[in-house]
């Protein structure tokens, strides 16, 4: 016999499986439980599917009535996409309803449970609140924002470096670190660099892992979006990026002085490509980047780089979480570069802190992930 907990654990466990599938929509999970026994398990389809709560109940068949629902994310009343998961809810019969986060959207939050409640169905909410409203913070930023959430990552020396004073970065962070970026990849929407970055680097941006890498067995993907922000688009033809068996998922996010041809060329090659404003150091406008981004659906972007993009979100409060790695290596040199660049602020007591932050060992290296606090 399972508790309340360990059967919403098992919901959350779903959802897991369909992060960075399932937007602009939230990876949500679903079980139903009978006589203390799990009947159906659910989770988002990919758009524009099914939601979890449709699937546990198809699972479970007319032994969902009198049976208890776990959902990870207040049901939605709204027609949007599909039927409202509240009418199928109350058609299948069940009795009692334990939700986990409220559904940051306001033409469901509250309306939700309060519709089961008129139904007659009991509805038990906040379980398990903390991994439930993780699960759909980047669902959060992007129905109240209109902006993707910024998960920026970085990996440095005990000394604070992003590279030694030639440039040399390979490699900071072990093996067991790189497998977890992997696995962070595999949650994303989009994974966004700077041309600088994309140049010294010329990186894959793609997810590889072996099934026994994988912290979740997800559902198959096409892999998250790359993103490269070159405000003239003049990037080196021989970039991974740009190569034909790779094009077709990649975006070039270029600025207003992107000369017409070179903007056509990229487009020639299958790349997408899409133009936003300039800031006022003639970069790509990070924030306006980030809208279009929203404007495709993208829910989640994932910030590897470099120093000087990574300086632009912060300065703009646009870095919604990070996650860092520190390496127990010491290269020193004070032209060594560091890894948040830009303006910067003037006091220490203007710092900023984490929110519901966390550390663990990951091989030999230090995690230390959290959200930004941000005025």
């Amino acid at each position: 016999m399972m508790d309340d907990r360990e059967a919403m654990q098992v919901a959350i466990a779903c959802a897991h499986t369909v992060e960075g599938r399932t937007s602009p929509r939230p990876p949500v999970g679903a079980v139903v439980v009978r006589d203390g026994v799990i009947i159906g398990r659910g989770a988002t389809s990919p758009p524009y599917g099914p939601h979890a709560e449709v699937h546990a109940l198809h699972e479970a068949g007319p032994a969902a009535h009198g049976a208890d629902l776990y959902v990870t994310l207040e049901q939605c009343c709204v027609t949007i996409h599909t039927p409202p998961c509240t009418d199928a809810i109350i058609n299948a019969g069940v009795r009692r309803v334990i939700v986990g986060a409220s559904d940051p959207n306001p033409l469901v939050c509250g309306h939700g449970v309060d519709q089961l409640r008129v139904a007659g169905i009991e509805v038990v909410a906040g379980i398990e609140v903390r991994e439930t409203q993780e699960l759909i913070r980047p669902f959060a930023t992007f129905i109240t924002r209109k902006r993707p959430y910024v998960t920026a990552k970085w990996a440095i020396t005990l000394d604070g470096k992003l590279a030694t004073r030639t440039g040399d970065a390979y490699w900071i962070s072990g093996p067991a670190a790189r497998v977890w970026v992997h696995n962070l990849r595999d949650r994303v929407d989009a994974i966004v660099v700077g041309s600088g970055t994309a140049r010294m680097d010329n990186p894959q941006l793609t997810v590889r892992l072996a099934p026994e890498q994988r912290v979740y067995q997800r559902l198959p993907h096409q892999g998250p979006l790359r993103v490269v922000l070159a405000s003239r688009g003049l990037l080196p033809n021989n970039l991974k990026l740009l190569q034909p068996d790779d094009s077709s998922r990649t975006c070039v996010i270029v600025g207003e002085n992107c000369d017409r041809e070179q903007y056509l060329s990229l487009q020639e090659r299958g790349i997408d490509v899409m133009q936003v404003a300039l800031d006022t150091q003639g970069h790509v406008d990070f924030s306006s980047a980030l809208h279009a981004l929203g404007q495709r659906g993208i829910m989640h972007v994932l910030l590897e780089g470099g120093a000087q993009l990574l300086g632009h979100a912060f300065d703009q409060f646009l870095i919604d979480h990070v996650a860092v790695f520190i390496a127990p290596k010491l290269v020193g040199g004070s032209s060594a570069p560091s890894p948040v660049q830009g303006h910067g602020l003037a006091s220490m007591k203007d710092a900023v802190h984490l929110k519901n932050m966390r550390s663990q060992l990951i091989g030999e290296d230090t995690l230390i992930e959290g959200e930004i606090d941000m005025p």
